[in-house]
């Protein structure tokens, strides 16, 4: 094994002499990749503006049990309301007028959770389907099966 010389140039890495080059490619990559990424984000981008008095379905969670109404799984709806805002909180935040039933939820809202209404009857879903317990369960009970099929294994 052979020790190092003592002139000082030979002892720093050869890579450190190319670390300027490295860095800026490493940038110029950087921000093309983030450019490449937002020009997808941009396509699904819409901006959203509500005014205080409009009327807006407010968007539930079905995998969440806390504010799942009436039906469960795929056919639990996806909206419930129409509620009024009552004002602006910021600039995507805003207040709504909740019933009284809903009085333990909160009642400011991201405008990602709410959709514009657009005024028909028959959107409207009550929540006063679904009685909630304090804890926020509630008990489901089946009403009617609509239909029923034995499917047969093919023999091969």
């Amino acid at each position: 094994m052979s020790l190092p010389s003592n002139n000082s140039y030979q002892s720093i890495p050869r890579w450190h002499h190319t670390r300027p080059c490295m860095v800026e490619s490493v940038e110029l990559y950087c921000t093309t990749t983030s450019d490449h990424q937002k020009s997808y984000v941009d396509l699904k981008r819409k901006d959203i503006e509500l005014h205080t008095g409009d009327n807006v379905f407010l968007k539930v969670s079905p995998w969440k049990k806390v504010l799942c109404f009436s039906k469960k799984g795929k056919l639990s709806p996806r909206f419930i309301g129409s509620y009024e805002i009552l004002e602006r909180v910021s600039l995507v935040a805003y207040r709504l007028a909740l019933p009284s039933k809903l009085d333990k939820i909160h009642n400011i809202f991201h405008v990602s959770m709410l959709q514009w209404y657009k005024s028909d009857p028959s959107h409207v879903i009550s929540p006063d389907e679904v009685e909630l317990q304090p804890d926020f369960s509630y008990s489901e009970e089946l009403i009617k099966i609509l239909a029923q099929e034995v499917k047969g294994l093919r023999n091969k």
